[in-house]
């Protein structure tokens, strides 16, 4: 019998339409919104993450069945004292509904995209944009920036599905038509920089060197800040 459903956590959406209703995540071992992957390259370890409105669990291979239920527990009890640390979790729907709102309010509703959604965190890339396709991908290490930096970011990732050719001068025009961009950009220089700082010194998203899935190259710090970009981030 499936386990009943949860009661769904609120975010704010800067559409201004109010609250939006955003999952709760799954509490019991059982729970269909549960994947398992295991690995023979595992051993020991055992790590869980949020993708979408689905846990992933990655663990050794060839464990009983029993022992996995109890890593699963384990892995879902430690999510959630997480999310209450941080706070509720968006889904990849609450990230669309953010971006068609961001649209509508600073670009007149012309950037459409197809898909708005998270992908897990790399070492030097945020976000990517796939105009042919308009699909548009955000970075996990974005989940605990400030909302306005967030918004920054699908704004910028937007503005590449209405000025095509990289960052010229007009794409910038496009972006400052939100009112936050500039404080944005300080953040994310800082926030790189803390990031770099961690890594002990190599790595953090702002090095040119990482694609993001789906086989972008991805926009690091030098794409997210004008006059920063080497190269154009979104093909």
């Amino acid at each position: 019998m499936p386990p009943a459903p949860r009661p769904a956590s609120r975010s704010s959406d800067p559409s201004g339409e109010g609250p939006v209703e955003t999952p709760a995540l799954p509490t019991d071992p059982d729970d269909p919104r549960i994947e398992i992957r295991r690995s023979r390259r595992r051993t020991r370890t055992v790590s869980a993450r949020v993708e979408g409105e689905t846990v992933v669990v990655l663990m050794p291979a060839g464990l009983p069945r029993a022992e996995e239920r109890r890593l699963v527990s384990d892995m879902l009890a430690r999510l959630a004292r997480s999310g209450r640390r941080r706070g509720a979790r968006s889904s990849d729907s609450d990230l669309m509904r953010r971006a068609t709102g961001l649209s509508e309010r600073w670009l007149d509703g012309r950037a459409r995209p197809e898909s708005v959604r998270w992908v897990p965190t790399m070492t030097t890339r945020w976000a990517s944009c796939s105009p042919g396709s308009r699909q548009i991908r955000i970075s996990e290490a974005l989940r605990d920036v400030p909302a306005y930096v967030l918004d920054y970011v699908l704004v910028h990732e937007l503005v590449h599905l209405v000025v095509p050719g990289g960052h010229p001068p007009e794409f910038w025009e496009v972006v400052r038509r939100y009112p936050r961009a500039e404080r944005a950009m300080g953040y994310l220089e800082a926030y790189s920089r803390v990031l770099r700082g961690g890594a002990g010194g190599s790595g953090g998203p702002g090095a040119a060197d990482e694609a993001l899935p789906g086989g972008d190259a991805g926009e690091g710090l030098g794409d997210l800040v004008e006059g920063d970009d080497d190269e154009d981030g979104c093909p």
